[in-house]
Parts: structure tokens; sequence; C-alpha cells
């Protein structure tokens, strides 16, 4: 919703810039909202790993829903943020790829303290 995303895109680059700094997620973050970030990494995992970790997640928490209908919601997800006209999902240019499908959670996030630690020296 472009309406939505310029709405807050202020707010965003504001808490962004305090001190000592942040840790922002999203699928703009890099390109659009802190576009000179010191360090930009752009997470990923493949659609199918995605989706079985958000079918593991519902599962758990007792919702009955099909991994395949998260993987087509996924995909469809994508391909929409992908190809929307504002704040389309990329990389950007400087930013580091973390593809995280066959990591876990604590090997990604020791990943991503490295980049982070290499990039700033």
């Amino acid at each position: 919703m472009p309406g939505v995303r310029a709405a807050i895109l202020d707010f965003q680059r504001n808490f962004s810039s305090q001190q000592p700094g942040a840790v922002l997620d999203g699928r703009d973050i890099g390109t659009v909202v802190c576009p000179d970030a010191q360090v930009k990494i752009f997470v990923t995992a493949s659609p199918e790993i995605r989706a079985h970790r958000r079918w593991l997640e519902l599962n758990n928490s007792g919702v009955e829903v099909s991994e395949a209908q998260i993987l087509e919601d996924v995909r469809e997800r994508d391909r929409r943020d992908a190809e929307r006209a504002a704040s389309p999902m990329k990389p950007a240019a400087d930013a580091y790829l973390l593809d995280t499908s066959d990591l876990s959670i604590e090997a990604a996030f020791g990943a991503a303290v490295a980049i982070i630690d290499k990039a700033m020296g």
C-alpha cells in the first residue's frame, strides 16, 4: 500500500538514525528506507524452506494449515513484492546476501554478526 509506506518512511528513517543505531527488517530497508546504511544484509531462503518454517510455527501453535497453501502464499507474496511499483523487494547493490536455507537460527545469527563485524572492521 503505497500510501501507508509513504506515511511511515520518515518515522523509519528517523528511528534508524538514532544512536547507538538499529537493526531494521523489511523488504525495502536497504534500497528505500536506509540506502546509506553502513551494513546491509539481504536475508533470504528458498520459498520451500520459508514455507516449511512458517508451517512448523503455525502447527506448533495449534493452527491447522496446509504446507502447500503456505508455499503458494509465500510465492505469491514474493512475486507481488518484487513486481510492485512502489519500493519493490530487491537486494541493494551493496548488500551482503545471506541465504539461510541450510542454516539454523543460531547459525544464521552468527553469520549475520560475522558479516557486520567484517564490514565494520
